[in-house]
């Protein structure tokens, strides 16, 4: 492929994306290709910072509307740093011809990170300068299936309850149906090796 592409996986939590972050990845070191995921939060300072927040040993506020205006703030941040520093960003790898698969982008903080409309044109607004990737992939899953793999997990972080689950998948819903840029919605309850053969698909139709 001639293009190196920028590719970001998006869903709920517990919907698949890591999974197929990393069978893509392989699939084109497979075929001979570099890639690399390189996914948000991230590992950089400021990644770390949301991390310890999303654990709730960081707290910010115990207003939950001031908190996640806090945490847009910082993800956006962190987002400016993922794509644009010099070291290991996203233009930078691609520029060294790497694939970049990066789980989470800045639909996930339309979906995550707002209530209202308000509060969902100030993110906008927030994100707005940030540049669309060339291939975006929506896992979507039923929230009873993500609350039965989360779990399955030793912590659980501040999102990860039915009542916040449920409004960011109807806000991710509402998010893929109006963009009009490369996006694949899958059925993230099909078997993993399906939903990554229709990625491939998705990928090859588009930019081979």
């Amino acid at each position: 492929m001639e293009k190196k592409l920028f590719i970001v996986f998006e869903g709920i939590d517990s919907s698949g994306k890591s999974t197929q972050a990393d069978l893509l990845k392989d699939y084109f070191v497979t075929v001979g290709e570099q890639a690399v995921i390189s996914s948000e939060p991230t590992s950089g300072i400021i990644g770390n910072l949301i991390r310890q927040a999303l654990k709730q040993r960081i707290i910010f506020s115990r207003d939950r509307n001031l908190f996640d205006r806090q945490m847009a703030y910082l993800f956006a941040a962190d987002r400016h740093d993922h794509l644009y520093n010099d070291i290991d960003g996203v233009f930078k790898l691609i520029e060294n011809n790497y694939h970049v698969i990066s789980t989470r982008y800045y639909f996930s903080s339309l979906a995550y990170n707002c209530d209202t409309v308000e509060q969902f044109e100030f993110i906008k607004k927030l994100n707005d300068s940030f540049p669309n990737p060339d291939i975006t992939v929506y896992i979507d899953i039923p929230i009873e299936v993500s609350l039965a793999r989360l779990q399955e997990r030793s912590l659980q972080e501040i999102y990860e309850t039915k009542t916040k689950l449920t409004k960011v998948r109807e806000k991710y819903q509402q998010i893929f149906s109006e963009y009009k840029e490369k996006v694949i919605v899958l059925d993230g309850t099909q078997d993993k090796h399906r939903i990554h053969q229709q990625i491939i698909e998705f990928v090859h139709t588009n930019f081979t």
